[in-house]
């Protein structure tokens, strides 16, 4: 199934949104998976999963086995989670590698670099060598990776141009941010949320403050819908700031530590933006977030929701007053990115309008989307 994209790339007063099988049909899911997941930057991760080196946690990326890693240097890394001699899963629960990873089959085993070290037996009883088995050719396949704001990103085709090439607009654009140094806020600044929802739609609800009066009361009391601006640069990147941030403050009025060196813009303004395809990021003066959405079918996502503040004493009590009161925002809009998925199996929705004062971030992300199909297909077609 192919499907028309022609209207999703038209100016956004005269464009629809992607049609309903971008979120209902698996096939088209299968066709991003490898036009926009696999071929572009994806959030796999956060590097703070594994803070020590040794540090290893498997996870699935789209069906794909992986393993991400801190090397003995120190290195984060991303292997395919996959022994290269008979494909056998090397680890199946995070853990510290003392030593090297050790397949559980046939007890190959790698370095934290990749490189396979020892092959037991491999030329017969006591023969741990053979003359067919080169090692320097048999080391774990390494998915090429990138750390930003702690953001692990993958590019599983191999092929997208380098992070900072692609990204290199917003990368400008939060450099005094990326200045100053960021510390995850722990167990307790991290959660969780399963959505019954096409990831998309996670990124499309996100990217805009059109629906902030009825969706999330509280934060519209002082962080008014007027008060917010679209940021849209068409084909990068899309989101929102605002002009009014408002600290949290303890019980004794207490705040967090700012991050350094920030411009006056930053004392009272705020930026939401999405990392395309699947990474929602938060910058605030005080603190910073991350959301990795992982999407496990065409219609569920799990988002991973980390916190980030600019010293690592930070009060327990207030970082978890800061996340209690994310979870309760992101979870205001559970709702919303699930009464669309429903709503996509409408036969006759042709993908909705946009309002051109309003939704122009989320048209941003549909064009980005329909713009990188097209290319995939012209290319599938010249093969």
């Amino acid at each position: 199934m192919s499907t028309d994209l022609s209207n999703v790339i038209r100016p956004v007063s005269q464009a629809n949104g992607l049609p309903n099988a971008h979120y209902v049909d698996p096939a088209v899911f299968a066709e991003e998976r490898d036009a926009i997941l696999f071929g572009t930057w994806s959030g796999l991760a956060v590097a703070s999963d594994v803070p020590e080196p040794g540090d290893a946690k498997p996870l699935e990326f789209l069906g794909l086995p992986l393993l991400l890693l801190r090397d003995k240097d120190g290195q984060v890394r991303v292997f395919q989670n996959t022994c290269r001699h008979r494909g056998m899963i090397l680890v199946d629960a995070p853990r510290k590698i003392e030593g090297a990873i050790r397949c559980p089959y046939h007890s190959w085993c790698y370095s934290t670099k990749g490189k396979l070290v020892a092959t037991p037996h491999v030329g017969g009883p006591g023969m741990n060598t053979h003359e067919d088995m080169n090692k320097d050719e048999l080391g774990l396949i390494e998915i090429r990776s990138h750390i930003w704001r702690d953001v692990v990103f993958v590019n599983v085709s191999g092929t997208a141009a380098p992070f900072e090439e692609m990204h290199a607009e917003l990368i400008e654009r939060w450099a005094e941010l990326d200045a100053s140094e960021m510390h995850h806020g722990g167990a307790d600044s991290t959660f969780e949320l399963a959505v019954r929802t096409n990831y998309k739609l996670a990124v499309e609800n996100f990217c805009e403050s059109y629906h902030l009066p009825w969706v999330h009361p509280g934060l519209n009391s002082y962080s008014r819908l007027e008060d917010h601006y679209n940021i849209e640069e068409m084909g990068k990147f899309s989101g929102q700031g605002t002009k009014v941030y408002r600290q949290l403050k303890g019980d004794q009025g207490e705040v967090f530590p700012d991050f350094a060196g920030l411009k006056p813009f930053w004392d009272e303004g705020a930026e939401y933006i999405a990392v395309y395809p699947n990474v929602l990021l938060g910058a605030q003066r005080d603190h910073a977030f991350a959301i990795v959405l992982e999407p496990k079918t065409h219609e569920t996502t799990v988002e991973h929701i980390h916190l980030y503040y600019a010293a690592q004493d930070v009060d327990i009590a207030m970082k978890e007053k800061n996340t209690a009161q994310w979870k309760e925002v992101f979870e205001e809009d559970i709702f919303v990115v699930e009464g669309m998925q429903r709503g996509r199996y409408g036969a006759g929705f042709d993908g909705g309008r946009f309002s051109p004062a309003m939704d122009g971030p989320t048209h941003c992300f549909h064009a980005w989307v329909a713009q990188r199909l097209v290319d995939h297909r012209q290319a599938m077609a010249a093969e």
